[in-house]
């Protein structure tokens, strides 16, 4: 499995070479981000065959938020176990490699 990163404005708020994808997003687990960098937020959506997400703010400290930036699955339907806690990121808001 190759290496994961996601960065804003060139700074790594999460990292692993332990990842699953799911649906073409990269799920990172839960030790592999940078917890500073996270806020949850108050939104919530429903996947029908994941259950319901959470989401977080990333700030970086730069002056631009991105909030609903990352999400994920604290208590996911038994077809997405693999997934729980393990955090998203929306390609429009964070930059992702592997």
């Amino acid at each position: 499995m190759a290496h994961a990163t996601a960065t804003v404005n060139g700074v790594i708020i999460a990292e692993t070479d332990d990842y699953e994808t799911v649906e073409g997003n990269i799920y990172f687990p839960p030790a592999a981000i940078k917890q500073e960098y996270f806020t949850p937020t108050d939104t919530h959506t429903v996947c029908g065959w994941k259950g319901t997400a959470s989401y977080y703010t990333v700030d970086i400290g730069d002056g631009a938020p991105l909030t609903d930036a990352a999400w994920y699955y604290p208590e996911p339907m038994d077809a997405a176990a693999n997934i729980k806690g393990y955090v998203a990121f929306y390609a429009n808001k964070v930059d992702i490699s592997s």
